[in-house]
C-alpha cells in the first residue's frame, strides 16, 4: 500500500481510503440492504481485506443510514487497535447540542472511546449554516470542546461545492481535513493550468486533503451509456487514477461493498504506471 502524510495531522493514511457511503445507504449506486444479513457481512468481509491490504483510512458518517453504516464499521473494525488506522466520522450540522449527542451516538455505533476526525457533514454549506457554525457556543465550539476531551483528536469537515462558507472553514485555523468532491467530472476544486481553486487555498493552511465520489458515484459511467450504448470498458480504474494522480490529494475515498472491489481497488492505487501528470493533462497548446 502506499501512503501519504495527512496535512498538519502529521498521520501516516493510505492513499485510497474505504468509504462508508455504500455499507449504510440503501441501494446507493447499486442494489444494497444495510440490514440484510448478506450485505452486511460482505462489507465486513471487504472492510477486512481492506485493513489486511494496508489501508489504514476509514471514514463513515452518522447520515450513512442512520447510523448503520458506523455500527458496520464498529463490528468489523473491533479489536483493531486505535492506532493502527486512522477512523472519521461525521455530524450533519444542527443545533450545537444535537452535534454533541450525534457525535457521542456514533462513538457507540463504532465501539470506540475516542475516534482520530469528526466532519461536519455538509454538501453546501448556506451563509445561515456558517453562522451556525462559528457563533459562540456554536458547532465549531462544541466539537472543539470534545477536542479537548478527548473524544476526537481532530476536526474536519466535508464539502459538495465551492462557496465563501467553504473558505471560511478552510482560512479558520480550527480545521485539520478537508473532505471535498473532486473526479474527472468535478474538477472545480483543481485547475492546473490557472493555479487555483479550494486545493490549493487547503494545502496552502496545511490540510489534509480528502476527496470524495473519486469514480463520479456512477455518473460518468451513465453518461457513457447514454451517448455509447455498446461500450464495455471498465473506467473505475482509470478514474481512480486520475484522483491519484493529484499531488495535492492525500487520500481518496472508494466505496467497496465486497473482498473482490477491494482488491481491485489496492491493485489500481498500486500501480504507480497509471499516474498520469495532470498539469500536461490541462495544457491547452503545443
Amino acid at each position: 500500500m502506499i501512503y501519504s502524510i495527512l496535512g498538519k495531522t502529521g498521520r501516516k493514511v493510505s492513499r485510497i481510503g474505504f468509504g462508508g457511503a455504500t455499507a449504510g445507504l440503501k441501494n446507493y449506486t447499486g442494489k444494497f440492504d444495510p440490514q440484510q444479513k448478506k450485505d452486511r457481512e460482505s462489507v465486513i468481509a471487504a472492510i477486512h481485506r481492506a485493513y489486511e491490504l494496508g489501508i489504514n483510512y476509514f471514514d463513515t458518517a452518522a447520515g450513512y443510514g442512520d447510523g448503520a453504516s458506523e455500527e458496520i464499521f464498529g463490528e468489523a473494525l473491533s479489536g483493531i487497535l486505535q492506532e493502527e488506522i486512522f477512523l472519521a466520522t461525521k455530524a450533519s450540522p444542527a443545533e450545537p447540542l444535537k452535534v454533541r449527542a450525534s457525535l457521542e451516538k456514533s462513538l457507540k455505533n463504532l465501539k470506540r472511546d475516542s475516534i482520530d476526525l469528526i466532519q461536519i457533514h455538509g454538501s453546501y454549506f448556506s451563509p445561515e449554516t456558517g453562522r451556525e457554525i462559528f457563533r459562540t457556543n456554536g458547532i465549531l465550539d462544541v466539537l472543539c470542546k470534545a477536542r479537548e476531551e478527548g473524544l476526537v483528536k481532530h476536526l474536519g469537515f466535508s464539502v459538495e461545492c465551492q462557496n465563501e462558507v467553504m473558505y471560511e472553514l478552510i482560512r479558520c485555523r480550527e480545521f485539520d481535513v478537508m473532505q471535498i468532491e473532486y473526479n474527472l467530472l468535478f474538477q472545480h476544486p483543481y485547475d492546473p493550468f490557472f493555479h487555483c481553486g479550494s486545493l490549493y487555498d487547503a494545502e496552502k493552511e496545511g490540510l489534509g486533503i480528502v476527496n470524495m465520489r473519486t469514480v463520479t458515484s456512477g455518473i460518468f459511467q451513465k453518461w457513457l451509456h447514454m451517448v455509447n450504448p455498446g461500450n464495455t470498458f471498465d473506467y473505475n480504474g482509470a478514474l481512480v487514477q486520475f484522483a491519484l494522480s493529484n499531488p495535492l490529494i492525500h487520500v481518496s475515498l472508494l466505496g467497496m461493498r465486497d473482498v473482490d472491489i477491494v482488491e481491485k481497488n489496492v491493485a489500481v492505487c498500486n500501480d504507480l504506471s497509471g499516474r498520469i501528470d495532470l498539469t500536461q493533462l490541462h495544457e491547452r497548446y503545443i
